[in-house]
């Protein structure tokens, strides 16, 4: 009987959601007020050619600090889903950390690994999926996106179309690999670099 290779083969683009896909609408989990970012879907087709799988990885504080349920974000991850499906984009996962270390809601409030910039969400994904997390990315608009990254093993990109995160410290785990302006830079430059 001939042994199967258990070493991860595919390749993932993770992308944050607030601020990276969609407009940031601080602490929303109104699916109707979703909107995709210019140049997301564009974005997403050209990379999607490359064969990489797409995950979304985000810190959802808003159940920890009680302003909506967990269960709201069923709908958060429908919506994205179908906005990326309408543009001919399929997500293979939605992956989010509901805790915070100052949380209002007792259950949810605590440290964790899965809250960014700590990479958890990331490496679980990976494993679920056979995911070779050196073969892939992570975008984001914040540092702890490109920490998370960065800690993953993955190649990183921070969107600043705002130019704030830059002129913060950019050393160690929260050095990004790219900087774009916003997410047609991102996908071109990982277009380039792939």
């Amino acid at each position: 009987m001939e042994k199967q290779n258990t070493m991860p083969n595919k390749k993932a683009i993770f992308l944050d959601k607030d601020g990276t896909l969609i407009r940031d609408v601080p602490y929303n989990a109104d699916p109707s007020k979703m909107e995709l970012l210019a140049g997301v879907a564009d974005g997403l087709r050209q990379l999607s050619t490359l064969g990489y799988t797409f995950f979304v990885v985000t810190n959802q504080a808003g159940v920890a600090k009680g302003y909506f349920r967990e269960e709201a974000l069923a709908g958060v991850e429908d919506r994205l889903q179908q906005l990326l499906s309408d543009s001919g984009v399929t997500l293979a996962g939605f992956y989010y950390c509901p805790h915070h270390p100052e949380g209002a809601v007792q259950a949810y409030t605590k440290r964790c690994h899965c809250r960014k910039p700590m990479p958890g969400l990331l490496l679980e994904a990976a494993v679920m999926y056979g995911i070779s997390l050196g073969d892939s990315w992570m975008v984001g608009d914040i540092l702890d996106d490109v920490e998370a990254g960065n800690r993953a093993g993955c190649k990183t990109v921070l969107i600043d179309e705002l130019r704030h995160e830059r002129k913060k410290p950019l050393d160690g785990y929260r050095h990004p690999a790219y900087i774009a302006d916003n997410f047609s830079e991102a996908a071109n430059l990982i277009l380039k670099n792939t």
